[in-house]
């Protein structure tokens, strides 16, 4: 976020330098407003480019275990760009490589959920999939198993049908 802040400020004082420098160069013809207005017009843009960007920039360096499952796009009233063309400021993968069985439960996958935000630290919660019975059940405060490898105290949730992390965690 601090790298961020200076790009822009850089942006904006190199866009100012280049109106000034070519104001100079036509012998001072250009009006004195401009300098600031190009300065501001640098730092929007560099602020929607990082904005747009951050998405590949994040998900580029993850390995190719890591399966992108959703996104969520952004609009805002203050950002009026983004409702001509929304960007992605959080989403959410699985490690398909953490999916782990349990051959007594073999419906049932333990799979490792990532959640990325723009501003915010990434986030791993190991979930629990049933596959049978397409549930699914968050084990972020830990869970007790039983002697046979079931969760006791699983906290099992129905969600609707098409489910992206049920799905894509029986896929594996």
């Amino acid at each position: 976020m601090f790298l961020e802040l200076i790009g822009t400020l850089v942006a904006g004082l190199a866009l100012a330098g280049v109106v000034m420098a070519l104001n100079r160069l036509l012998g001072g013809r250009l009006p004195r407003w401009l300098a600031p207005v190009a300065a501001g017009c640098g730092m929007i843009g560099v602020t929607i480019a990082s904005e747009y960007g951050w998405y590949a920039r994040t998900r580029a360096p993850l390995p190719e275990t890591m399966q992108v499952i959703e996104t969520v796009e952004s609009r805002a009233l203050y950002r009026p760009w983004t409702y001509v063309v929304p960007f992605v400021n959080r989403f959410a993968a699985i490690d398909a490589g953490s999916v782990r069985t349990n051959p007594a439960l073999p419906g049932q996958r333990l799979v490792d959920l990532y959640l990325f935000g723009r501003w915010a630290p990434v986030s791993k919660l190991p979930v629990l999939v049933d596959c049978d019975g397409f549930r699914r059940a968050n084990l972020a405060d830990g869970a007790e198993f039983g002697a046979d490898g079931t969760v006791l105290d699983a906290d099992w949730r129905q969600p609707a049908a098409g489910d992206p992390l049920i799905v894509a965690t029986c896929e594996v």
